[in-house]
């Protein structure tokens, strides 16, 4: 019969003089897949000599007995069983099963030595050159290009007696939340209320359109608003989750999707300073408002 074996899941590999993979080679009985004794004990050798080493290719081989088809399931249950005793004990490439270039072998004359699993492998000195070894071209990765926001410096709104309304605008914090990350909390300076209230004062405005235009600029960023009161140790009226909410009212009344903002109160239960505060700085500092990137 014709000389014939099956190669399953084979790595081709580069030639380099300097670094290039290892090869071992474990031996099987005729029509056998598992391994005697002596196999067995050179392969559990190997792993406790190469714990830090990495398999990047499991070849197998039959000898000429049999057919073709038979061999080829021989050979498959012979990486298997090779597999099966390994995969807990050393790195094996993840894509080791799914890369075959059917890269074809001399067979040796003597039968015993065709009947093998070959294990190719990297010393851990080489594993940072893995795809070098294996031929892999990579391309480097290209930072996505953020597109550059430009928020304006001011906002001028005509009032209905023929005045105008300026609020300036504090870029740097419209930047800042442009940039946040996930999990990040931003505290709203100078956003204020009427006393007893969640109507926010008209110097404060330009705070919520400073949102506004943030949202309105990153379509994906999608915040959770924070309310906290000061002073009282008991949230009575439920102003801090009522002033949140307000927050919420506006930017959705000026087009922001309702499914990209939640709110919540947190009363005086999270402050900055203890309770009672000692001046009105602690007072300001922990009556805020607050929003939490939830997604960006």
């Amino acid at each position: 019969m014709r000389s014939a074996f099956h190669i399953f899941w084979i790595f081709i590999f580069c030639c380099n003089s300097a670094i290039s993979q290892e090869q071992f080679s474990v031996y099987f009985e005729s029509n056998k897949f598992n391994l005697t004794n002596k196999e067995a004990d050179r392969l559990s050798k190997w792993v406790n000599d190469n714990k830090d080493s990495k398999v990047l290719g499991i070849q197998g081989f039959c000898d000429e007995d049999g057919s073709s088809a038979y061999n080829d399931t021989l050979a498959k249950n012979r990486i298997n069983f090779i597999f099966s005793l390994i995969k807990d004990n050393i790195k094996i490439r993840e894509d080791f099963k799914t890369r075959s270039f059917g890269e074809l072998h001399q067979l040796s004359k003597v039968k015993a030595e065709n009947r093998k699993v070959t294990l190719f492998y990297i010393q851990a000195k080489d594993i940072n050159r893995e795809n070098e070894i294996l031929g892999i071209k990579t391309e480097p990765p290209t930072a996505a290009l953020k597109e550059i926001i430009r928020y304006p410096e001011k906002l001028v709104f005509d009032n209905p007696d023929g005045t105008t309304t300026e609020y300036k605008l504090d870029v740097n914090f419209m930047n800042k939340i442009s940039g946040s990350t996930v999990g990040e909390k931003l505290k709203i300076d100078n956003l204020n209320f009427k006393i007893n209230t969640f109507i926010v004062v008209p110097e404060s405005k330009g705070k919520l359109y400073e949102l506004l235009l943030v949202l309105q600029k990153n379509p994906k960023l999608k915040i959770e608003i924070h309310g906290h009161l000061c002073c009282m140790p008991v949230d009575r009226l439920d102003l801090s989750t009522q002033r949140a909410k307000a927050i919420k009212n506006f930017l959705i009344a000026n087009g922001i999707d309702e499914q990209r903002l939640t709110y919540k109160g947190f009363g005086s239960t999270q402050p900055l300073f203890p309770l009672p505060e000692k001046d009105e700085s602690q007072r300001a500092a922990n009556r805020r408002v607050e929003i939490l990137i939830v997604s960006n």
